[in-house]
């Protein structure tokens, strides 16, 4: 059973004036999946504390996957993906891209979609949307192979040919 954490990045959640839905959503679809949801944190849209509260994860080896929800688009304060980066010693530009590719077969404006991800030590991190919709149509298409991925990074695998 790998271990998830959530990260909401709002800033009008964070101050109380917006319910995070999009969190609850991710819990609930991972957890249906069989992983654990070990830690959930709503933070405001700063870069160095979104990047902070990441690093701290993976360090920590406290979560073997990250999803970040919010904070992927074109708005001034979106600052996720930057975040992501920041922090992430390789990245994984197939999973963005395949959410992306999924996202657009729904609706044009996908292609505004900046969400990234990356591994940092042993730990996947994954930015998903911040629309409840966006977030279950990409996690049910991506999550199937999260958990080969998984596999090979905390080494329970050791490759990507099918079988």
């Amino acid at each position: 059973m790998y271990r998830v954490a959530i990260i909401t990045s709002s800033d009008s959640g964070y101050a109380g004036q917006r319910e995070d839905r999009s969190g609850p959503v991710i819990r609930e679809l991972v957890t249906k999946a069989g992983y654990q949801v070990v830690h959930t944190v709503l933070l405001p849209d700063e870069r160095a504390m979104l990047s902070a509260e990441m690093a701290r994860i993976a360090d920590g080896d406290l979560a073997d996957l990250i999803l970040t929800t919010g904070g992927t688009g074109f708005s001034p304060r979106d600052c996720t993906p930057e975040a992501t980066a920041d922090i992430t010693e390789r990245a994984v530009p197939g999973i963005p891209e395949a959410m992306r590719y999924l996202s657009l077969q729904i609706t044009p404006r996908a292609m505004l979609s900046r969400a990234s991800a990356g591994i940092r030590k042993g730990t996947l991190i994954v930015n998903l949307p911040g629309s409840p919709k966006a977030v279950t149509e990409c996690l049910e298409y991506i999550l199937p192979a999260l958990g080969h991925g998984l596999e090979i990074l905390r080494g329970d695998a050791s490759n990507c040919a099918r079988t």
